[in-house]
């Protein structure tokens, strides 16, 4: 009995017992295999439309759909089934080829090391890891109407983004906090010693930094770096590792590739990598390339995989494009993304995966967009003052008078930005106060003192 089998009858027992369904490590335990392996034919079964997904991260679990094929083998998803159901990646034939391979045991698979020329060999705007007309359409798709200054977009979008893009990066790192309890997370602020919390907040916080600094500093070695001390900020042991290049030997588990160790290539080639996502014009072509070669170079100690997501973004913004938040990408899909690249350089699963999740993302943030409405020529005028004003307000605890009169406006115009500064003082909260950079502790301190102003 092979293991795709072995999974479906324990799942059929497992329905006849009344089972609300088995974890993957419950299913790799009771069959003796590994959990990758679970994992791998589990998602197998998935998509023949023969098991279906439950919940999110640990509370996951796997459940037998009630049709009448019992084998894996050209089985087609029933239309009422909850696999077909779910928008998930269609593989390219290239993809799918890649991924045979990569389901091979890691005993049939070849050792692999960093190859250099992954990169040497790429030259800015001649060379291209997306197909040319996929990243030409994708940016056509995702960018912003008009012109306005770099990160307009992402400004706009800040509290959606700030939920979405923690959440989903920290869900591919294992993180059991739904989404729901993350967004109780940001308004409650604080994380105690739950490293789960501490990675969610982290992740909130690069992304406001990342909003922030983009625009003004472009993509450079110093904001990525800053992007990693904050994302891996209590969670890396060795405080001295936060955003610099690694000096001990890291490995990953799954995979027979070895990762570059020696110190002075690793800062030359991520200072190269940067380098050349600097110069590439297209902004979706330069979001890939960051993502996929911080991942495969592994710069840094830990959290290579969620500072790369995140640099990903860098680009997008600058360019005033849609953000690529990995909303709805399984754990599964992305790490087969990443060995491809891992081991054989192939980037065809992490094409596909890429294009899948930045099209979703396109359509998301395009509806929030549009919510927002035409912008207050108002506001508009007066955004550093309100910035300054309300950041005296909260950090200074000046009066609305003492922080208009600070600003040294006209008469006219500080009888126009009166009424916009109190209703912006009105509305602040711990769920919105990103936009003036603000740490949340500061914002429930002033609101705990009754908002004075």
């Amino acid at each position: 009995m092979t293991d795709r089998e072995d999974i479906l009858k324990l799942l059929r027992d497992q329905r006849q017992a009344a089972s609300p369904g088995l974890g993957s490590r419950e299913i790799a335990d009771k069959i003796n295999v590994s959990w990758s392996t679970a994992k791998r034919q589990l998602n197998a079964l998935i998509k023949a439309g023969l098991v279906f997904r439950d919940g999110q991260t640990r509370a996951t679990r796997y459940r037998i759909v009630d049709a009448p094929s019992t084998s894996a083998t050209g089985a087609e998803a029933s239309p009422a089934s909850p696999a077909s159901a779910v928008d998930t990646v269609r593989w390219s034939n290239n993809g799918q080829a890649l991924l045979a391979r990569l389901q091979q045991p890691l005993a049939a698979r070849a050792p692999a090391g960093y190859q250099r020329a992954f990169v040497e060999d790429y030259v800015p705007n001649q060379s291209a890891l997306l197909s040319p007309a996929v990243a030409q359409a994708l940016a056509d798709e995702g960018r912003m109407r008009g012109r306005q200054p770099a990160g307009t977009y992402a400004r706009k979008v800040l509290e959606p983004l700030l939920l979405d893009l923690s959440w989903s990066s920290s869900r591919l790192e294992g993180n059991r906090y739904s989404l729901l309890a993350t967004q109780e997370l940001f308004k409650r602020g604080t994380a105690g010693d739950d490293p789960d919390a501490v990675m969610l907040l982290n992740h909130k916080a690069a992304i406001e930094f990342m909003v922030d600094a983009a625009p003004q500093y472009g993509l450079t070695p110093a904001v990525i770096g800053n992007l990693h001390a904050l994302l891996m900020q209590d969670l890396l042991a060795d405080a001295e590792g936060l955003g610099r290049i690694r000096q001990t030997v890291v490995n990953i588990g799954d995979t027979t590739y070895v990762p570059l160790q020696a110190p002075m290539l690793l800062q030359e080639m991520f200072d190269l990598i940067v380098e050349k996502a600097q110069l590439i014009k297209n902004p979706v072509e330069a979001a890939f390339f960051l993502w996929v070669n911080l991942a495969y170079l592994q710069p840094f100690e830990d959290g290579n995989k969620r500072t790369s997501r995140l640099s990903a973004n860098i680009p997008l913004m600058l360019y005033n494009c849609a953000p690529l938040s990995f909303l709805d990408v399984e754990a599964q899909d992305y790490a087969y993304a990443m060995v491809g690249v891992y081991e054989d350089c192939d980037v065809s699963l992490a094409a596909d995966l890429f294009t899948w999740a930045y099209r979703r993302s396109i359509r998301k943030y395009a509806i929030q967009l549009d919510a927002v409405g035409v912008p207050d020529p108002v506001r508009l005028r007066f955004r550093e003052q309100l910035n300054e004003a309300i950041s005296r307000v909260i950090r200074e605890r000046d009066t609305i008078d003492a922080a208009i009169a600070a600003l040294a406006l006209s008469e006219d115009d500080a009888q126009a930005f009166r009424p916009l500064l109190a209703q912006e003082l009105r509305v602040l909260g711990l769920h919105n106060c990103a936009r003036y950079r603000l740490p949340m502790e500061q914002v429930q301190r002033w609101i705990d003192a009754g908002r004075p102003a």
